[in-house]
Parts: C-alpha cells; structure tokens; sequence
C-alpha cells in the first residue's frame, strides 16, 4: 500500500479504561515484559527516564507519542544521553549508508510507541523503511514503548484493521507534511513476548498518537 486509500476509522481512536489498560498490562507481565500504567504524559515521560541511566547509548524512530510525551526533547537536548538520531541526521545518505546502518542497529536502548497492542500481550508495530524493526526485534540492549490508551484491541487481526484503517492515513499523511513523500505498510513486527528484563512497556492513560 503506497498511498492514503481510505479516511482514518475513528472507531480505533477511543481510548480505553484503566481497567482495561491495567489487565493488558497485567498480560504484558505474564509474556516476559515489565509493565507499567501512567496517569497521563507527564508520568509516562518520569517513567521512561527512569529507565534509563545517564549516559546512555539511546535511539528511537520517529514517534509522534515520543514527541508528545517530551522524550524526545528530553533524549536529544538535554545533553545527558548519548543519543543516536542527531548523529544519524549528521551523516550523508549518499555516502555513508554502511555508517548508518550500523550506527542505528544496536543501541543500548531503544525507545518506541506501538500501532496496536492485543489483549493477550502482544505489541504490533508498522514501518516504511523498516529501520527501527532490526533494533526493537532484537540488535537493541533494552528497548522501551510508550503507548497511547486507544491503541488497544482485542486481537491480532483488529491490530492489523487499526493498522491498515486508522494508523496507516494518518502518519501518510505525517510524512507528506514532513518529507514530502507517501508512508508505506512495507515491514510489519509482532512482539509476543520477550526476554525478561528486555522489554519495558509504558500504557498511557490518555489518547496519544495513532
């Protein structure tokens, strides 16, 4: 799917109840994850942070919830983490790929948000370029989601519904705003369960990005 085909389907942008979030986070926990649910933004970012020691190797993609959340100002500006997306930016796209590559592959941490997660536990996530894929599969140390109370469902296919239905035009339309080019369902991750002590998820009691 190359181009915007269908308006965003609001019925995937109501959020869902603390309960509901706190039992999704309760099956996190039993699928090998460390789950935690904030109040709201504010919280969500204190909890990211304290996941993460000063100095750190840390890298994200582009997260409209990141962004909203004031991590990614926090991760990029503040000077206390060695942070991966402004070396990325430095380098050039023509030249230095191999150099790109590998410097994004394998952080210490690496930070996201999810397109969907299922009340059994898993977190599903889309991609364009597929860059962020390799390092919340497997190439990052420890990775951290941040994650918006609407994006929850019951299931695997409603996740990719969401997905396809709600998520999908929205950030095409982000990335024409952006690049000036079409987003793409090119790559598309589904995190069962993890390692214990890997995988940290942040459900936010509040609609966050899409």
């Amino acid at each position: 799917m190359s181009e915007t085909l269908l308006r965003p389907n609001m019925e995937f942008a109501a959020p869902a109840t603390r309960e509901r979030l706190e039992a999704v986070a309760e099956t996190l926990r039993e699928n090998g994850m460390l789950a935690m649910v904030a109040a709201d933004r504010d919280e969500a970012r204190r909890l990211v942070l304290e996941q993460l020691p000063s100095g750190a190797h840390v890298h994200q993609g582009a997260s409209v919830t990141l962004d909203a959340i004031g991590v990614t100002e926090e991760i990029e500006q503040s000077g206390r983490y060695d942070a991966v997306r402004p070396k990325l930016y430095a380098l050039d796209r023509e030249t230095q790929m191999d150099e790109i590559r590998r410097l994004g592959v394998s952080p210490d941490y690496m930070l996201s948000s999810a397109h969907a997660v299922t009340e059994d536990g898993s977190l599903v996530v889309a991609s364009a370029s597929a860059s962020q894929i390799g390092p919340l599969a497997s190439g990052a140390g420890h990775v951290i989601f941040a994650i918006g109370s609407q994006k929850i469902v019951p299931d695997l296919p409603t996740a990719l519904r969401r997905i396809e239905e709600y998520a999908f035009p929205l950030e095409d339309e982000r990335a024409q705003a952006a690049y000036g080019i079409h987003s793409a369902l090119n790559q598309i991750l589904v995190i069962h369960a993890a390692r214990p002590g890997r995988i940290a998820v942040i459900l936010i009691d509040e609609a966050l990005g899409f």
